[in-house]
Formats: C-alpha cells, sequence, structure tokens
C-alpha cells in the first residue's frame, strides 16, 4: 500500500474495546437525540402506517397503548435518522488497519446504507403491505371477524419495514467484504445457486402472509440485489487491483 497504515492497527485487545465502547456511546447518544427528536413527528408516521388498512378500525386495547406506541415509532424513526452516524462509527472501527486513501473510498456506504434502507422499507410499505393486508383481512373473514389491536399491528408493519430495508442492504455489505479481500465477485458468483436458496428462507421468513406471490414480491428483488452485489463486489475488486 502506497501509505502508511493508521495507528489504530497497531492497538491492543483492550484498546480495541475502549475504542469500540467510545464509538457504542456516541452512537447511543447520537440515537437518543434522534429519537426524541422523531417523537414529536409520531403522529404523522403513525397516520401513514395506518393508511395501508383504509377504513377499517385499528383498536388500542389498553389506556397506555398509544404511549407505547409513539415511543416505539419515534425510537425506529431515530435510528434512520442516526443511520449515516451509526454507519460511520462502524466503519471506523472495523477497518483501523486501512490506509486514509482506502477509508476514503468507503465513504460513499454511509449515506448508501440510509439511502438502500430507504428503498427497502418504500418496497415494503408500497408494495409488500398492500398485496398482505387484503389477504390477511379476508382470510376466514366469512367465519372469524377480524379485529386488529394496534400494538400488534404497528410492530407487525414496523418489523416488516425494518428487515426488508436491512436485507436491501445485501450489495453494500458485498461490495464491504470484496474490498477488505474476504470473498470476490467470482467466489459470489459461483454460489449463486445457495445464495437464492437461502434468499427463499429469507423471504419465507420475512412474507407476512404464505403464498406464492408474495413470497416472489420478497424473493425477485433480493436475488437482484444479490446479482448487483456482485457487480459492486467486481468494482472493488477492479479498485483494489490499481490500488496495488
Amino acid at each position: 500500500m502506497s501509505e502508511e497504515a493508521l495507528p489504530q492497527s497497531g492497538m491492543s485487545l483492550l484498546e480495541h474495546l475502549g475504542e469500540l465502547q467510545k464509538r457504542l456511546v456516541k452512537s447511543a447518544i447520537v440515537l437518543i437525540v434522534a429519537g426524541a427528536g422523531c417523537f414529536f413527528i409520531s403522529k404523522p408516521i403513525l397516520g401513514f402506517l395506518l393508511a395501508p388498512m383504509g377504513e377499517y378500525p385499528v383498536i388500542a386495547p389498553r389506556p397506555t397503548t398509544s404511549i407505547g406506541i409513539f415511543m416505539r415509532i419515534s425510537l425506529l424513526s431515530g435510528v434512520v435518522v442516526a443511520l449515516p452516524f451509526i454507519t460511520y462509527q462502524l466503519l471506523g472501527f472495523i477497518t483501523p488497519g486501512l490506509t486514509r486513501k482506502e477509508r476514503r473510498s468507503l465513504y460513499w456506504i454511509i449515506p448508501a446504507v440510509t439511502l438502500f434502507f430507504l428503498l427497502g422499507g418504500a418496497f415494503a410499505y408500497f408494495v409488500m403491505i398492500p398485496a398482505a393486508i387484503p389477504f390477511l383481512l379476508g382470510f376466514l373473514s366469512d367465519v372469524i371477524q377480524p379485529t386488529w389491536m394496534v400494538d400488534e399491528y404497528i410492530p407487525f408493519i414496523l418489523s416488516l419495514i425494518f428487515w426488508v430495508g436491512v436485507s436491501f442492504e445485501m450489495p453494500l455489505v458485498c461490495y464491504f467484504l470484496a474490498h477488505l479481500n474476504i470473498v470476490t465477485s467470482k467466489q459470489l458468483l459461483s454460489g449463486w445457486k445457495f445464495a437464492a436458496i437461502a434468499i427463499a428462507i429469507l423471504a419465507a421468513g420475512i412474507t407476512p402472509t404464505p403464498d406464492p406471490f408474495n413470497m416472489m414480491l420478497v424473493m425477485l428483488p433480493l436475488l437482484g440485489l444479490y446479482f448487483l452485489g456482485i457487480f459492486l463486489a467486481w468494482i472493488a475488486g477492479r479498485r483494489k487491483q490499481k490500488n496495488n
């Protein structure tokens, strides 16, 4: 490498643990501040999350339910707002042995993580949820009258949006691992069949309904993201060759 490694690369185990503690504390403080700020916009976010239900009522079963829902929404919203800072801290801890030039080449991942998460969340909200809710409401509705509780509906929606958002980070993970020489684009391409099986299992776990149509709604985009990850890993490999 053309530049000397950063001094952090020579840290002892205790120094690494101390560095991790500092970064976790900083991330926690930013997360708390972001979550507190998002508390004031939790009401419109709640309305946004309830919109897919249309005119169907969602019931609060306990007096404190609304407060708990507000806290949950503000916390997850705070995670999204704080995501660039948390990503920066994570990259700083994982890559202490890289040169400054190599670290700078990874900085584009910081906004990309938020962008891909939002894309995944948008896909869950605008594609998966509108397809899932009519199925769930209509299933055995002639026998059982569905009554949905808000403290079950909101966590269900937030969990779906969160995990689909996380799964959309796959291309960035592939690029990052290739940048660290842990995997190569050829290895990822040769293992696409195993990846397809893993994606099918993941899609089955994420999909809120058991029908194949909704499972394919999740599986096909994830397969596309995997191949995008292969392409990004190839770019990372080319950059590593040029730098060497």
